[in-house]
């Protein structure tokens, strides 16, 4: 079957499985809850869009998006264990990266990622991020230039 990744609204017919959605990572405090995001969102909703992430027809994860500022950032990006390793955090984390650019003409992509979090700093490496000199509360800002 041909991966498809895309990013759909949560709803009431999808919220419930994706408050479900469990990252197991090294540190539970390098990702933010799926309930802590919606909240998170629902108040800074002018700037914040939260999606489910689908492959196809199944729901593998979540991302939560600041739009505001010019300054767009991936705040919240999970793929759920059952489908981890398998390639699809990589094209789910692109699809992130061409719906900012095309929806709010991103010319850079940040992503704050704690500086204990080696996993999550690898990963965004090697989507094409890099380091940047932004240290805030523990966290690194990784940004990926749009050219």
């Amino acid at each position: 079957m041909i991966q498809l990744i895309e990013l759909r609204t949560i709803n009431e017919d999808n919220y419930k499985q994706c408050l479900e959605l469990k990252a197991s990572v090294e540190n539970e405090n390098f990702v933010d809850s799926v309930t802590y995001s919606l909240a998170e969102a629902w108040v800074f909703y002018k700037d914040t869009r939260p999606f489910a992430i689908y492959d196809n027809d199944k729901m593998i994860g979540f991302v939560s998006m600041y739009v505001g500022e010019k300054n767009c950032q991936i705040v919240n990006f999970l793929i759920d264990d059952a489908f981890r390793q398998k390639g699809l955090g990589t094209e789910a984390a692109k699809v992130c990266i061409s719906y900012l650019q095309k929806d709010y003409h991103a010319e850079r992509v940040s992503v704050p990622v704690d500086l204990e979090n080696t996993a999550a700093q690898k990963f965004w490496k090697k989507i094409g991020f890099v380091f940047s000199d932004s240290i805030e509360d523990g966290y690194t800002f990784m940004r990926y230039y749009l050219s």
